[in-house]
């Protein structure tokens, strides 16, 4: 145990914590961080031991996906506190999450939609906006932060791509196809905006996409259509290493991830036999 921390209150150094995020960290990040350490710290303190932690995490009633959740943030929390960063005189050797064992996490393969299935959620609109919306997300890849903020002059008709600002407030270009380019221009000659191309903040769009789901009872969120970005890509061939740069993941775990629904029977339909060619 370190006694350093005896005068310390484990809600102040939260909010310390929460406040040296860095710029541009997503607020669903910082809203996970304060709703579980405000769950955690309060049971095992600023100065638990390895096994308090494991105890802690063992005890959860969530499931296997929700304790990897959870170790995220104590995990993350611990290393900054014992960190000069937080310069609250931990010592970097003393942290007790350097020893525990991360849960293991939940093989999930989670819903991604087909093509039809697309055409189908556009055909079940009549509006052109939500038209564009559902073809942008498939074509792009976008997060729902992303399509949100979009700006007549983040298009680039020519090179069929728009600027995003990312995770981490990072600059970056999406692509776009002939599908997004036709409902864009279409919605966009008769809404005529000088910022926002939707006249929608966030709320906006996912009330639209929930009702679209009752509608059809298909998935439709943002995250489904960034896993079906992945998916039919990968199943058109295109290699991981490309999906994630034109999806701007930061690395190839989160596209093999996104891209699990794929199988084997999809991944035949581009095998070619490396000896085939070879005459013998």
């Amino acid at each position: 145990m370190v006694t350093i921390s005896c005068s310390l209150r484990w809600n102040d150094v939260l909010a310390k914590f929460l406040e040296s995020r860095r710029p541009g960290t997503a607020k669903g990040t910082i809203r996970d961080y304060r709703i579980t350490l405000s769950k955690t710290l309060p049971n095992i303190g600023l100065t638990p031991t390895t096994q308090e932690i494991n105890d802690f995490l063992i005890n959860l009633t969530c499931t296997l996906g929700g304790k990897y959740g959870y170790f995220k943030c104590i995990r993350a929390f611990f290393n900054w506190l014992y960190s000069p960063r937080a310069n609250l005189g931990f010592k970097s050797e003393n942290n007790p999450i350097t020893w525990v064992d991360p849960p293991k996490r939940p093989y999930l393969i989670l819903p991604s939609l087909s093509q039809e299935q697309v055409f189908t959620l556009l055909d079940k609109t009549n509006n052109l906006r939500d038209k564009a919306i559902i073809a942008l997300f498939t074509e792009s890849g976008l997060r729902l932060s992303e399509l949100t903020h979009v700006t007549p002059k983040d298009v680039d008709w020519v090179a069929g791509t728009i600027r995003v600002m990312g995770k981490g407030s990072k600059e970056a270009l999406a692509p776009f196809g002939e599908l997004s380019r036709k409902y864009l221009i279409q919605w966009l000659n008769q809404f005529k905006p000088n910022d926002n191309i939707w006249g929608l903040n966030v709320w906006g769009i996912v009330s639209m996409l929930r009702r679209l789901e009752n509608e059809t009872g298909l998935p439709c969120n943002p995250h489904t259509f960034r896993r079906t970005f992945a998916c039919l890509l990968r199943k058109a061939g295109v290699d991981t290493m490309t999906i994630k740069d034109l999806g701007r993941w930061e690395s190839l775990e989160m596209v093999q991830r996104y891209t699990r629904s794929v199988n084997f029977q999809d991944s035949m339909k581009f095998y070619k036999a490396p000896l085939s060619k070879i005459k013998i």
